[in-house]
């Protein structure tokens, strides 16, 4: 649209006047916005707006304390990570708890499929999902030379299931209520089932051996729960065997807290891992070794399969997780890298590594008693018999597939002239996927029926005249075991030594401190002198190759000095004709 001014000029017929041009002042150049600066700005805006918003009164006094509104104790207010709901926000959890069960079932009004999937894993049925027959798992009839086996001992041992109530043979595992979502995911750290009712905590303040249990407060820990930490999974499986550091060489206490030297991935000031991290979880199935299936059949990284369970070293590390051209990545098609990388087990607190049942029973002045022995650890006790403990332990060496045979208490042996292998390591150098895997060897004595030829399950926990640990009778009490189990007993009862083996997973040590080729790589004390089925330079020997090779050596010295002695000669001839 034109102007007013140059449309009357057109109107009588002119040209609209031409203005004068006025001349542009220089424009100051445009100086750059730094990176670093717009990154700054960027970073301060959210952090900004957040601070000027005012916040909720419940939420005010959450950010003050670290307590979610709603819970009735002290919280650790949750990672930011770690969930997606404040708990104590829900009605559901703020009602009042009588009993554990209420709170499960508060849990599943949101949960819905919890507690289905929580029945279909072994940390519910302790039966191996791998087992068809479903014989195989503490809940069925395997045993081990720790505390033997479940049956007839439920409310002692199963302290540590995922769920309430388990004392016989009755108990509903089809109940989604007796599920114990607490257990798994509290995060106030006062959550405590006691020792001997069934998985259960206390409803009064109970002692048990010198500790006094109290109820817990259940809707601070309702308000609390978020993903599992290794205070959950370690309050279980770090006390496996009847005490801290009594079954696994790689994990007891020392592993709530570790430090680098002790474990790099999970090490508080580094990596820090929870236990998730490797034991990839869907559904409530974490991915582990269970008895007849091992942990991983495939060695895949994540760079070949982003959903890869990360139980493998080489799911994040791959198959060659050494610099190129190194050395130790010719190793791996042989060597498991826990083999090189876990120098030894036990290195902070020592492990139980024998238990002989046959010496239990022993009183003093009529009474059972206790004694104490290197490490502050138990030497002898008249419930369970002689210990030995060791700290630092260089595991034995065998070749894995990551598979395992178990022994069952209807097995029949017929040879224990020598230790008997409760557990059989599958693997052959010739397979493909066995490594030369690191383990430890807990050895014991137990008892055994010697005209059945079969091991026995004795009934030990109980108030009950059959009871070991009320008599001290042990015909009574295996006899009341087997019978538990409808397997029979003879009548003839014998002690035999066994042999369980536990694979060495967990305290990788940091690199520094992996084990040098030379202790392997040597004639005399080599660590995996034991290792059969693969040539190893430095360990192994053979007449004929050394014999080849001294005579190689002889005839190049004897070819370098002939060939020396001949140029001698040639040059004296030449001096000589120069003359």
């Amino acid at each position: 649209m034109s102007s007013p001014h140059v449309s009357a000029h057109r109107a009588h017929g002119g040209s609209p006047p031409i203005p004068p041009v006025r001349p542009i002042p220089p424009v100051p150049p445009v100086r750059p916005v730094r990176p670093v600066l717009l990154l700054l700005l960027l970073c301060l805006l959210p952090g900004l707006a957040l601070t000027c918003a005012p916040a909720a009164p419940a939420r005010a006094a959450q950010l003050a304390t670290g307590v979610p509104a709603g819970a009735t104790g002290a919280v650790k207010k949750p990672e930011a990570h770690a969930i997606t709901a404040d708990h104590s926000r829900h009605p559901a959890l703020q009602q009042p708890f009588a009993t554990p069960q209420e709170v499960t079932k508060a849990c599943l009004s949101c949960h819905n499929a919890a507690a289905q999937q929580v029945h279909k894993t072994i940390h519910w049925t302790w039966l191996d999902p791998a087992d068809p027959e479903r014989k195989m798992g503490k809940g069925g009839i395997t045993f081990n030379n720790f505390c033997i086996a479940i049956p007839s001992n439920e409310p002692r041992c199963t302290s540590c299931h995922a769920g309430f109530g388990w004392k016989n043979a009755q108990f509903d595992f089809s109940s989604q209520e007796n599920v114990d979502c607490m257990v798994c995911h509290d995060h106030t750290g006062t959550y405590k089932k006691f020792p001997t009712m069934a998985g259960l905590p206390v409803s009064e303040p109970t002692e048990f051996e010198g500790k006094t249990f109290t109820p817990p407060d259940y809707n601070a820990i309702a308000a609390s729960v978020g993903r599992p930490t290794r205070d959950n999974c370690g309050t279980c499986h770090f006390y496996g065997g009847g005490g801290d550091a009594v079954k696994h060489g790689d994990l007891d206490s020392t592993m709530f807290k570790p430090n680098r030297e002790l474990d790099v991935h999970m090490d508080v000031k580094g990596a820090n891992f929870t236990c998730q991290r490797c034991h990839t979880t869907e559904a409530h199935v974490i991915a582990g070794r269970t008895y007849k299936q091992p942990a991983f059949t495939e060695r895949k990284s994540v760079l070949d399969d982003d959903r890869v369970h990360r139980i493998a070293c080489e799911s994040c590390h791959t198959a060659t997780p050494h610099k190129a051209g190194h050395k130790a990545n010719d190793h791996t098609d042989k060597l498991a890298c826990q083999t090189c990388h876990i120098p030894a087990f036990a290195r902070e607190m020592a492990t139980k590594m024998w238990w002989d049942w046959s010496t239990a029973g022993k009183k003093k002045d009529g009474k059972p008693f206790a004694e104490k022995g290197p490490f502050g650890k138990p030497s002898y006790d008249s419930k369970k018999g002689d210990f030995r403990w060791e700290k630092d332990v260089t595991p034995e060496y065998h070749w894995s597939n990551g598979r395992m045979e178990f022994l069952l208490l209807t097995d029949k042996v017929a040879d224990t002239s020598k230790p008997v292998e409760i557990n059989r390591i599958d693997g052959d150098p010739a397979d493909p996927k066995s490594r030369i895997m690191p383990f430890k060897a807990h050895r014991g004595r137990q008892p055994f029926d010697a005209g059945n030829r079969t091991f026995v399950a004795p009934h030990l926990f109980g108030k009950d005249d059959d009871a070991y640990w009320k008599t001290y009778d042990w015909m009574k009490a295996v006899e009341a075991g087997q019978k538990s189990l409808g397997l029979p007993f003879s009548g003839k009862l014998e002690f035999v030594d066994t042999v369980y083996y536990y694979p060495i997973t967990h305290q990788v040590a940091p690199k520094e401190k992996s084990v040098a080729c030379g202790e392997c790589h040597k004639p005399a004390g080599s660590r995996l002198a034991a290792v059969t089925g693969v040539w190893m330079p430095g360990r192994d020997r053979n007449a004929g190759v050394d014999a080849a090779g001294w005579i190689a050596v002889a005839g190049s010295v004897l070819a370098v000095g002939v060939h020396g002695f001949l140029r001698l000669a040639a040059r004296g001839r030449n001096n000589r004709k120069e003359d």
